[in-house]
């Protein structure tokens, strides 16, 4: 039996507005292993971070605990400054190491859609906290503790800089559960270390550039409840992100239309002419906390839809179709072995995160569809109502916790490569050259 199947594409972070750009731009560095674009816009994140009203608010009085502010020279200033940042540094890149150890167990969890939706879940919790809703805090007597470690010189600076980064726990948190659920499913130590070290130094930016130069800060006010909300959707974006693989064709209905990007921009537009981050749920009106409501839903509704736009490519000269697959393992590979062809056994789940990158963009590809007619080609579907005892075996036999799984076998049966990530149609079709 023959089957065309386009799952949906998933990796990837979103943010929000003029940021769809940066998230664009980060997905496709990381898909291609390009860090000198990656590890920058990791460092934008964290400095961004950094203006969260856990943080920023905080700046001028930590730099004056540590000693920066009495420091007789900038170069006194800029040390105790450094030690401040390395100190969050500290906590954070252990944190990127021990994700990236537990990688394949990171990537495991995410096969199962309850874990996706607790995600969501708790992305619009972190959401109505920054709406306001309720505050999430340390509690006052392990705040005031933390705040009382270390004192003035270098060590007390690096031992406050540690503290720092866990009282700011409720606002990094968002994008530290991001980054870190990125880096569990690379599971390379390596890429956890230093993606989480530049993290901390964007999160400490602000801090090293007041304690050193005696910089004063504007003021926290209205405009710190702006970017609150600002994140609040943000969150909100994220977690629509991670249950769309759980929404049948979801992402399919975002065509790459002008008309359907201006729709979406015009939405998200909308939502925040009426209130998404200007208004406050403080505000004892009902009718302008409504509108606060309103304007949140349709700024989040278009600014997923706009994300959803980005991320969808063009399938120019394909009509939309790829690779043709069997979904009979066995009989697929009995006819590559009587024809002598070589043969792809694809594993993969509506709900995967990097599946439906291969298929949209990778097994759509003009090229690959034309080297992929002299191989047989079977598609196990592990997706809900799908998967079977019988096909979670087969995944065991080729030593596999989770998908995506390709793997190329020669014509004698022999595996000659395999795909455990999203690559780009290029790099595929390099790996089914080198398959006889």
């Amino acid at each position: 039996m023959v089957s065309h199947h386009v799952l949906v594409r998933t990796t990837g972070f979103p943010i929000l507005g003029a940021m769809f750009d940066v998230a664009a731009e980060f997905e496709a560095a990381l898909s291609s292993g390009n860090w000198l674009v990656a590890l920058p816009l990791i460092y934008v994140v964290g400095l961004g971070t950094a203006l969260t009203p856990c943080v920023y608010p905080m700046i001028a009085i930590t730099v004056s605990v540590f000693g920066a502010r009495q420091a007789k020279t900038k170069v006194e200033g800029a040390m105790l400054s450094t030690s401040y940042v390395l100190g969050m540094c500290a906590l954070m890149t252990p944190l990127g190491v021990f994700s990236a150890v537990s990688g394949g167990f990171f990537g495991e969890w995410l096969n199962y859609p309850v874990v996706l939706i607790g995600f969501a879940v708790l992305f619009v919790a972190l959401a109505l906290a920054m709406f306001g809703l309720y505050e999430l805090n340390l509690p006052p007597a392990l705040q005031n503790r933390l705040a009382g470690v270390g004192g003035i010189g270098m060590k007390g600076a690096f031992a406050l800089g540690f503290a720092m980064a866990l009282i700011a726990t409720p606002c990094t948190g968002p994008a530290l559960l991001a980054l870190l659920a990125w880096i569990g499913n690379t599971g390379n130590v390596g890429i956890g270390a230093g993606a989480m070290f530049v993290y901390a130094l964007g999160l400490g930016t602000l801090f090293w550039v007041v304690g050193t130069f005696a910089v004063s800060l504007p003021k926290s006010g209205r405009w710190m409840e702006m970017v609150k909300s600002v994140f609040g959707i943000v969150l909100c974006v994220m977690a629509l992100y991670w249950i769309k693989d759980l929404i049948p064709g979801l992402m399919d209905a975002f065509e790459r239309s002008w008309l359907v990007l201006a729709i979406a921009l015009g939405v998200a537009a909308i939502g925040l002419a009426v209130g998404a981050v200007h208004l406050d749920f403080h505000e004892p009106s009902n009718a302008v906390r409504g509108r606060k409501a309103l304007g949140i839903v349709l700024t989040t509704v278009g600014s997923f839809a706009t994300l959803a736009w980005v991320l969808t490519p063009t399938l120019s000269g394909t009509g939309g179709e790829g690779l043709t697959w069997r979904e009979d393992f066995q009989a697929a590979v009995a006819e590559a072995r009587d024809q002598g062809r070589p043969y792809i056994v694809d594993f993969g789940a509506s709900w995967c995160q990097a599946c439906g990158e291969l298929e949209r963009n990778t097994f759509t590809d003009p090229r690959v569809v034309e080297e992929g007619s002299r191989f047989v080609a079977v598609h196990v579907d592990l997706s809900p109502g799908q998967d079977t005892p019988e096909k979670r075996a087969l995944l065991r036999q080729y030593a596999q916790r989770g998908l995506p799984l390709v793997v190329l076998h020669a014509s004698d049966g022999r595996e000659v490569h395999r795909v455990t990530q999203f690559v780009e149609a290029e790099e595929f079709l390099s790996l089914m050259q080198q398959v006889q």
